[in-house]
Formats: structure tokens, C-alpha cells, sequence
């Protein structure tokens, strides 16, 4: 039995899984599936998010003995949240089971101009970064993070833009505890699942692909999905995983 605990990324929390939450939920059964923010997002705006994401590590784990959850887990992470997940997972593998990373990318497997894609620094730094964003920025996390391009989420991501905003300031420690961070050379002892959607427009998918080569875990590409594969295609992300439990467990 393990507890799936499920990180998002910059700017993002828990809402933004949408129904992906709900079909993992109902493909684990009577496996706990909980969903928690980084400091700085969703219901956790009004913190300070960290400066380093060993840091944010340390926040999720303070989360979960709230939650009464010791052990063991596995991290359904995308994005940011992967960075996140990783080394959670290197310093702490008596917790931490498995690993789902979902278009990650990560020193030193990636230069970061497939990090993060340059084209895109202009749009995000100049509205990203704003004090107050309007529709207009969720229009283009949309369009930078979803190749499906389903406009019918924009209203709910504007309300809770609005209800849970996140400061420029955070956003800002968000962007610089990725760009700091420096994922292990050798691959954490927990088994991971790479997961990555070729049509990503925000990060290289190829970042994805030298994370899987370089830790030799097992891997996943959907042809048509986005940086947001969850909300692109919940039910492949789902399958994928059940499919890999399948062979882990049989290995």
C-alpha cells in the first residue's frame, strides 16, 4: 500500500490536476491519493515560497505528518514539481516508493535553452512576473502548456488566479529555485516512471528523454500531448502508470 501524493509546478496547485486526481483516484482503489501545493501556490500563496527545492521538499514532508502520512509514498510530479519530487526522493528513499515525472527537466541532463524554451521568456517574464495578471496570462499557460488548447478550463483558472494569487515575488523564487537546481547524477534508489508529451511547447521534451537515458527508467511519450499531459490526456497518464506498476511489480 502506498499514499500518491501529487506536486505541481510554477505558478500551478492543486486544483490545475483537474480530473486527473479523480481517475487516478479511481484506478488505485483504496490507495489514498492526496494532492498538496508548494509554498507560495494555491492555499499556500500567502507563504514565502523557497529559494531552494530541497527546501520545498521539507514543506511537503511537514504537509504529510499534518496529513498523518509517513510512509511509504509515491510522487506524481509535474514541472516544477519534479524537480521537487526527485530530490525528495534521493534524500529521503525509506519514504519515498516510486516516482511519476511528467516533463521535467533538470541540471546537469539539459542546457537550459531546452529547459526552458527561449521564444517563451519574453510572455512569461513580462506577465508572469506582473503584480496583478488578468485572463490574459492564463490564456497563454494554455497555449505554452496545452496542445489540446481547451479553452473551457480559462474561467476556472482565472477564479482561482484571483482567489489564490501568487505574488510576483514568489513566482520569481519559483524560477530561480529551478534554474538553481542540480538533480544526482546517480538515480534515486525509488523506481521511476518518465512520462512526456512530444508536442510540449514550454520545455524541450527532449529534456524528458535525457533524464529517462541517464537514470535508465523506464519511459512514456505521448505523440500529441503537451507540458500539461495530464490535463492534455488524464486517461493515457493513468494507463501508463498501471501499465508500469504492472511490469515493476512483476519484475
Amino acid at each position: 500500500m502506498t499514499t500518491w501524493i501529487l506536486l505541481r509546478g510554477l505558478m500551478r496547485e492543486t486544483r490545475h490536476w483537474g480530473d486527473f486526481a479523480s481517475q487516478l483516484q479511481a484506478a488505485r482503489g483504496n490507495e489514498a491519493v492526496l494532492a498538496i501545493d508548494l509554498p507560495g501556490n494555491g492555499s499556500l500563496h500567502q507563504q514565502t515560497s523557497p529559494l531552494q527545492v530541497s527546501e520545498m521538499v521539507e514543506h511537503c514532508r511537514g504537509q504529510l505528518q499534518q496529513h498523518g502520512i509517513s510512509g511509504p509514498v509515491t510522487l506524481v510530479a509535474l514541472s516544477l514539481g519534479g524537480m521537487v519530487a526527485a530530490d525528495w526522493a534521493q534524500r529521503y528513499p525509506q519514504q519515498v516508493q516510486r516516482c511519476v515525472l511528467i516533463n521535467t527537466s533538470m541540471r546537469p541532463f539539459s542546457p537550459f535553452y531546452r529547459r526552458l524554451r527561449p521564444g517563451n521568456y519574453p510572455a512569461l517574464l513580462g506577465q508572469g512576473l506582473r503584480s496583478q495578471r488578468g485572463e490574459a496570462f492564463e490564456r497563454l499557460i494554455l497555449r505554452l502548456t496545452s496542445s489540446r488548447g481547451d479553452n473551457s478550463v480559462l474561467p476556472d483558472w482565472y477564479r482561482w488566479q484571483q482567489q489564490y494569487p501568487v505574488s510576483r515575488s514568489n513566482a520569481l523564487r519559483q524560477l530561480l529555485a529551478a534554474a538553481r537546481f542540480r538533480a544526482p547524477r546517480q538515480k534515486p534508489a525509488a523506481s521511476i516512471l518518465v512520462l512526456t508529451g512530444a508536442k510540449d511547447r514550454l520545455v524541450d521534451h527532449r529534456c524528458s528523454l535525457a533524464l529517462a537515458s541517464a537514470w535508465q527508467t523506464a519511459l512514456a511519450i505521448h505523440p500529441r500531448a503537451g507540458h500539461d499531459l495530464p490535463l492534455d490526456d488524464a486517461a493515457w497518464v493513468v494507463a501508463q502508470i498501471s501499465q508500469w506498476l504492472t511490469a515493476d511489480q512483476g519484475c
